[in-house]
């Protein structure tokens, strides 16, 4: 009988010690899991102290006296080094025409279509031929462009497309290939394409009052022109981004110092156009300037009298605009080139007058709102 017992004694104490070394093991285990998660909770704890002292850094920064926000503000490039790719959009002979014309609908056009027309414009103005331009370069910067456009409500790329094509129309329209020279033409075209390059969708005032980055590195002095303009050239400063790669050094020093007065009038021209392709640009100027004094009111900043949707209705806006900015300057160009008289001057008239009448209405509706509310409280 002891015999017959001792053989499973002897498999108890095995089990047994199978276990406990197993048991050590797991414990080994734990021991190591249980250091892992200390480590994870010191790594979670170190995390989540830096992240409050970067939220106190930035916290008192953003409440500096300065407001200098880096973080939005700071230049962003986006370079091309690729072949460029977009669906290739043929014109047709109808849209050749349309484009020499300010009422051109710049609205029902995707990217694709307007980089096309675009890139048409420089190669029917001889500018690719004149500047030697590869068509592949004048492809990849066209994209390049756009791509350095923000989403903002009015200052996009199709703006820029729209300042573009007006400025390829009164270059037909004015017939200024027999008045200036390509090298003219051509700076006409490349400013109007990168006149807005990077906006913010923030104005010069905000900027300055606001002291953002932009202020700050441009010393208040128009601060948004020159980050246009330097945008531009960073981009043109990449080889393969630089349609003026084969101009001569002089040459290139001349396109960088040529301004004209053609291309202000072109920025600001959209009430030259109907007035269902005028009306929207409008209502995207609206929403963008309302979008800064909320955000001057937000931040405790003077707020732009004529971006205050407290004070301003379209017509209001739209009334003083015309009669003291566009009016002046269109006249003043038509004594150069009189046919602008006819496409562009009368319909600026024809606009002023049509929110004339519009003011006119929501005076009236405003006295009979009053006039209203004075009866309604009298016989209360």
């Amino acid at each position: 009988m002891l015999f017959h017992s001792f053989p499973r004694a002897f498999q108890i104490s095995e089990l047994k010690r199978e276990v406990c070394e197993r048991l050590t093991v797991l414990e080994r285990r734990v021991e190591v899991e249980g250091q892992k998660v200390l480590g994870i909770d010191k790594c979670k704890n170190e995390l989540r102290k830096l992240r409050d002292e970067l939220e106190k850094r930035n916290h008192s920064r953003l409440n500096c006296p300065c407001r200098c926000n880096q973080t939005e503000e700071s230049p962003r490039v986006n370079l091309r080094k690729d072949v460029p790719n977009y669906p290739k959009y043929t014109l047709s002979s109808e849209t050749i025409e349309a484009l020499k014309k300010p009422t051109f609908d710049v609205w029902h056009w995707e990217y694709n279509e307007m980089l096309s027309c675009l890139e048409f414009m420089y190669h029917e103005l001889g500018l690719v031929q004149e500047f030697n331009m590869n068509p592949i370069t004048l492809k990849r910067w066209l994209l390049c462009i756009q791509e350095n456009y923000r989403n903002n409500p009015f200052h996009n790329f199709r703006h820029c497309f729209c300042v573009t094509q007006m400025m390829y129309g009164m270059i037909h329209l004015c017939k200024l290939q027999g008045r200036m020279s390509l090298l003219q033409l051509g700076v006409l075209m490349t400013a109007a394409v990168c006149h807005d390059l990077d906006h913010p969708g923030y104005n010069n005032t905000y900027q300055i009052n606001a002291h953002t980055e932009l202020a700050i590195r441009y010393n208040d002095i128009s601060p948004l022109e020159n980050h246009h303009c330097a945008v531009a050239f960073q981009i043109l400063a990449q080889p393969e981004n630089n349609i003026f790669s084969n101009v001569t050094p002089d040459l290139f020093k001349q396109i960088r110092q040529l301004q004209m007065m053609l291309i202000k009038c072109c920025d600001i021209s959209n009430e030259v156009r109907p007035s269902e392709v005028a009306e929207p640009w409008v209502d995207c100027l609206l929403e963008e300037y309302f979008m800064q004094s909320d955000r001057e009111k937000l931040e405790g900043l003077p707020v732009t009298p004529f971006m205050d949707r407290d004070k301003i209705t379209k017509p209001k806006a739209q009334i003083g605009f015309i009669k003291f900015v566009l009016l002046p300057m269109f006249e003043t160009v038509m004594k150069l080139f009189p046919q602008i008289e006819e496409v562009m001057v009368r319909p600026l008239q024809e606009a002023r007058d049509h929110y004339e009448e519009l003011m006119q209405l929501e005076q009236a509706m405003a006295e009979l709102l009053n006039c209203s509310v004075y009866i309604q409280v009298r016989f209360i």
